[in-house]
């Protein structure tokens, strides 16, 4: 699989308490990076559905979804340092169980960490779009990947994705209904399932005029694609 690196690091300003919190908070609910496959049961302590989003943000809505869903699991990806500060503080605010964080590069952690067909769900809202056409190789809604993606769902397991760029998600439907182990659960865009909240994104874009895509695909049955 060729990687992508669909993200560029920059140095975020940070606040204060997003610092205290990546100091406290990292060693008590962060993930660190490791290439072998992650023990849900023991970082939870239980046996759960368990959910990966990809790209949290300032977590705000990673956050929302966990405290929405105490039966759940969740590990959050996130690279951006102010945005693992913030859903950090998120999980210290709100005393949330079922919520951890990797920060490392998500195609990587997909690869290593996550075992295959363990997933009842993947969560990937609004991805950088790369909007320039010479960037769009950067974009992380690619063949190799959701295949990968699909192979660490467990059957009927699913991917969720969102973006307010429409030719971004004519991309992604493409590739996604391109994946023989996916099942489109919509004639081509879902409605916006009731677990996803209305995220920062989302009102921008929004404000800006974009429409907003939910792409909602789920693995098929084995033996079927």
């Amino acid at each position: 699989m060729t990687p992508i690196r669909s993200f560029v690091l920059r140095q975020g300003r940070m606040s204060e308490a997003q610092k205290r919190h990546v100091d406290e908070g990292l060693p008590r609910w962060g993930v660190a990076f490791r290439p072998e496959p992650l023990d849900f049961e023991a970082l939870f302590g239980r046996r759960a559905p368990r959910f990966v989003e990809i790209g949290c943000g300032m977590g705000e809505t990673t956050a929302d979804i966990a405290q929405a869903h105490p039966e759940n699991d969740y590990l959050g990806i996130e690279v951006h340092l102010p945005g693992v500060g913030s859903l950090l503080k998120h999980i210290a605010s709100r005393e949330l169980t079922n919520l951890r964080l990797v920060r490392h590069d998500a195609v990587e952690v997909m690869q290593a960490m996550v075992p295959p067909a363990s997933l009842a769900g993947i969560h990937i809202y609004f991805p950088d779009p790369w909007p320039k056409k010479r960037h769009h190789k950067r974009r992380l809604i690619q063949p190799a990947f959701v295949a990968l993606l699909a192979s660490r769902l467990a059957p009927g397991g699913y991917l969720h994705c969102a973006t307010d760029w429409q030719d971004y998600a004519e991309q992604m439907l493409a590739v996604l209904g391109g994946e023989p182990t996916l099942e489109n659960t919509a004639a081509d865009y879902a409605p916006r399932p009731p677990w996803r909240p209305l995220t920062k994104f989302e009102r921008r874009g929004l404000a800006l005029g974009h429409g907003i895509r939910d792409l909602l695909f789920r693995r098929r049955p084995a033996g079927k694609g």
